[in-house]
């Protein structure tokens, strides 16, 4: 069976959510093989994690330039590693800032095709077949790479996560690292301040608020909310323009796209800006005063009504049933 390469990302030694998605997908196409770059003394954890979610063959690569430089030592190495293994169907990375610089950097140096922004992967007659959300969302379509191994970035959230324990077989690999890898360098780190919230593009929940919360201090019934479901806390494009919520939270066309298994949009219009955004979400809850908002031509579940009386009542609801 011909191997699918899939990029692991990893934080603090642990695996994030989305490689496992990319594993589980890996599957539908071929046998899952993880390229773990820069894990350090994490690396045998993460090689036990990726094999937990069934990856056969587990390629190990570990040097300074990969903390050190930014995405150009990634590209070098899984440019490598998919030129030097046998029998490759694809190359799967996560669809994040990083990982479509990184897909698009290594399609180009194998001469292939590349897709980004996949919702669903499936195996085809001529090869990997993949989902797209294009045209701002507003339709989609199915797309497969005609030249050369197929370099694809997937969407958080297009699978659950399946374990399928498999081999994991190590192989340590050598990069020869090109003269752009060591062009930049990161020379200092700030860690970001944890709100205990899941990560916005990754979260299977998502809590946004809009114009409708009236100010910053609104956002405490999205907060509270979202607290009570476990989910990531987002904001419209005109509740960050009025500064009620930082810009890292902006859920849109010029914000984060994200496709949660839940959405909630609440006090939000539907813009089409929104729209693109989140339009790939599993089951959208929308809550508005305003009939006439164009969101509720979008949602699966409608609430008209004022969001400070709604939220509220559905988070006391929430906190009861969880005992």
């Amino acid at each position: 069976m011909a191997q699918v390469l899939v990029l692991v990302e990893h934080a603090d030694g642990a695996v994030r959510k989305p490689a496992l998605e990319l594993l589980t997908l890996a599957r539908r196409i071929g046998e899952p093989s993880a390229v773990v770059l820069g894990a350090g003394d994490a690396a045998d954890g993460i090689r036990a994690k990726a094999a937990e979610y069934g990856a056969a063959r587990v390629y190990v690569a570990d040097a300074p330039e990969f903390a050190d430089g930014l995405v150009v030592p990634k590209a070098d190495a899984l440019t490598q590693i998919a030129g030097a293994a046998e029998d490759v169907a694809a190359v799967l990375v996560t669809s994040s800032g990083e990982g479509k610089e990184i897909a698009a950097r290594v399609a180009l140096r194998l001469g292939s095709g590349l897709i980004t922004d996949a919702i669903d992967l499936h195996a085809g007659a001529s090869g990997p077949v993949a989902t797209q959300s294009v045209f701002a969302a507003s339709y989609q379509v199915t797309s497969r790479v005609t030249e050369g191994i197929p370099v694809i970035a997937v969407k958080p959230n297009a699978t659950g996560p399946e374990p399928a324990p498999a081999a994991g077989t190590v192989e340590k690999v050598s990069v020869t690292f090109s003269a752009s890898a060591t062009a930049t360098k990161v020379v200092s780190r700030v860690p970001r301040v944890s709100s205990g919230r899941p990560e916005l593009t990754e979260a299977a929940i998502v809590v946004s608020g809009g114009r409708g919360v009236g100010a910053a201090e609104g956002f405490s019934v999205v907060e509270e909310l979202a607290d009570a479901l476990e989910a990531a806390v987002g904001a419209s494009r005109a509740a960050v323009d009025a500064g009620w919520y930082p810009h890292s939270n902006q859920v849109g066309q010029t914000g984060k796209q994200v496709s949660p298994q839940l959405y909630m949009a609440n006090g939000i219009s539907g813009a089409i800006q929104h729209r693109a955004g989140m339009q790939t979400s599993k089951t959208i809850v929308a809550v508005n005063k305003d009939p006439e908002a164009p969101i509720f031509d979008l949602a699966d579940f409608g609430v008209l009504g004022d969001l400070f009386e709604v939220l509220p009542q559905l988070t006391a609801e929430i906190k009861a049933r969880k005992g």
